[in-house]
């Protein structure tokens, strides 16, 4: 029976090529030092995406890894590489969240490390799951070479599935996002996403970041040149059929505008005084100042705010709806992000983060509450076990809304809704019943400062544009605000802290994406192919 790794490198080995001498160095690494290593390699694929965006760096992230588990002796030591991995990538990846609590850290202070180093605790027993399932399907399997790298993407591609849809999910730095920022070539890459969606693009990452793995087997060292090269060649041509495809179909859609305009306020409110009572009117006022400004002759169709720009329960206080219409545009809207409780007379028993419409007389003419909540920001789970309260001000856990709504309103293009991190979760922002023709995306990422948290957010959004062929357009507090075309294309976008409004033209929408129309059952059947090579190439076991 063979070991059960990925990659095995057997004792004795004679060594002829710098690629075969750094994975026997790999492989023979014990100790602190492995798992050293593994946890750097996890970093490096943190690098490869935004905003570092050093894409190249899947090949040594899991190519490396690959290595480092050929000294594996059996499953329970590749998942403890995994989990090590997993601890690098995350930290380096998610530490931003730790950031959120430094608007208060007088009262979260006691909750600095469950943030900086107890999420990437949580979140490393994924990858530790793929690395172990992934060596024990190779002992039992007595699978080899192409056999094995192709075991590890599927698997480690179906955990990261898991790791989006399991206690809520978070599908947060998926190794696809690896394209969604601004590497030369990425966007044509990140195309695919609207065939196969983000999952699918992960599993091709991953597999054209493991098969320069096979280059340091000492086996192929007795083969032609060409097949030495070939697992590289097939890693790079992987990559370039992606990104030949995705070229042509920039090229083949170009942006197209319509003439509908929008104005998008970034009013970039420090997070300490958003919530502050004595700011509140200062803010509002910061917020209708941006809004009531020139407009250059263009008839602007609605104003956007970001989430929670309005922190007053606009269904009970005229007063502030009043004041809000004041700028909405003639026979438009200002689309706010809000607060809303119910009922709207008396004590409220619910309160929701939402999105409500209104109109130049004062009206609320349309309303979504936000549906995929933020667990410890906006709700607390096991609460009666939970001795302690949610890290958002308010006076009760927030309430979540029914999902995915397109929203119609005369005289604007109808759009899908999602408030902050809803825009995280592939498949679940339009409403496919009642198409939309764009997306809206209101957040406030000012909890997380100058750090990666705003970068990496408005990436992973702008490939839902691409997945579903919708334009999106962002608005966020303190930035990234900006706006995608349904390729992708950042047509315009804010820097972070700035204070202003863009008055922008929405771009068109595309027709139905395959991803649209089959969502992740595309991504189930690449995963079934990548079995093939595993199915075709079993050695017998011994």
């Amino acid at each position: 029976m063979p070991e059960a790794t990925i990659f095995r490198v057997l004792p004795g080995t004679r060594i002829e090529t710098p690629l075969s001498r750094i994975a026997q160095r790999l492989a023979t690494a014990r100790g602190w030092r492995r798992h050293a290593l593994a946890v750097l390699l996890g970093a490096l694929l943190a690098a490869a995406m935004p905003p570092v965006d050093l894409s190249p760096l899947i090949f040594v992230a899991f190519t490396g890894l690959i290595w480092l588990d050929g000294g594996s002796p059996g499953a329970w030591a590749s998942l403890r590489l995994g989990y090590s991995f997993g601890l690098g990538f995350f930290a380096a990846g998610l530490y931003w969240i730790a950031a959120a609590l430094f608007v208060d850290i007088a009262a979260y202070w006691w909750a600095l490390p469950f943030a900086a180093l107890g999420v990437p605790a949580f979140l490393s027993l994924f990858p530790a799951a793929a690395m172990g399932l992934a060596a024990l399907a190779t002992r039992r399997l007595a699978l080899d070479g192409l056999a094995r790298i192709c075991v590890f993407a599927v698997v480690w591609s179906g955990v990261e599935w898991l790791r989006g849809h399991i206690l809520t999910g978070l599908p947060w730095n998926l190794p696809g996002y690896t394209w969604s920022g601004g590497f030369p070539g990425a966007l044509a890459i990140l195309q695919s996403t609207a065939w196969f969606g983000i999952y699918g693009l992960s599993f091709v990452t991953v597999l054209a970041g493991s098969l320069p793995a096979l280059l340091g087997a000492s086996a192929l060292l007795r083969q032609p040149m060409v097949q030495r090269l070939a697992p590289a060649i097939a890693a790079v041509l992987l990559l370039l059929v992606l990104a030949g495809a995705g070229a042509v179909r920039l090229a083949w859609a170009p942006t197209a505008l319509t003439e509908t305009e929008l104005r998008l306020v970034q009013p970039s409110i420090a997070e300490s005084l958003k919530w502050d009572p004595t700011a509140a009117e200062a803010n509002l006022r910061r917020l209708t100042e941006l809004s009531g400004g020139e407009t250059g002759g263009r008839r602007v169709a609605a104003v956007l705010w970001p989430e929670g720009a309005a922190t007053f329960l606009l269904e009970r206080d005229p007063a502030h709806r009043a004041a809000i219409a004041a700028v909405a545009p003639l026979g438009g809207y200002v689309i706010a992000g809000a607060v809303r409780g119910e009922p709207a007379s008396g004590s409220p028993t619910k309160y929701y983060n939402s999105i409500e419409a209104i109109d130049t007389t004062g009206a609320i003419r349309a309303v979504y509450d936000k549906s995929h909540l933020v667990p410890f920001g906006e709700y607390m789970p096991l609460r009666h076990l939970l001795p302690i309260d949610s890290f958002i001000p308010g006076p009760a856990d927030l309430s979540a809304g029914p999902g995915p709504r397109t929203i119609a309103l005369p005289g604007l293009p109808p759009f899908a809704a999602a408030i902050c991190y809803e825009a995280i979760f592939p498949g679940s922002v339009v409403d496919e019943r009642d198409r939309p023709d764009w997306i809206l995306n209101v957040t406030n990422d000012s909890w997380y400062g100058r750090t990666s948290g705003p970068y990496q957010h408005f990436a992973i959004a702008r490939t839902r544009a691409i997945e579903e062929g919708l334009p999106l357009v962002r608005v966020a507090n303190n930035g990234i605000t900006g706006v995608v075309d349904p390729e992708g294309r950042v047509l315009a976008r804010t820097t972070l802290d700035a204070i202003g409004y863009a008055d922008v033209a929405l771009p068109a929408p595309r027709g139905r994406t395959p991803y649209s129309r089959f969502g992740d059952w595309i991504f189930a059947a690449l995963l079934l192919a990548g079995l093939a090579p595993p199915l075709f190439r079993r050695h017998p076991a011994n």
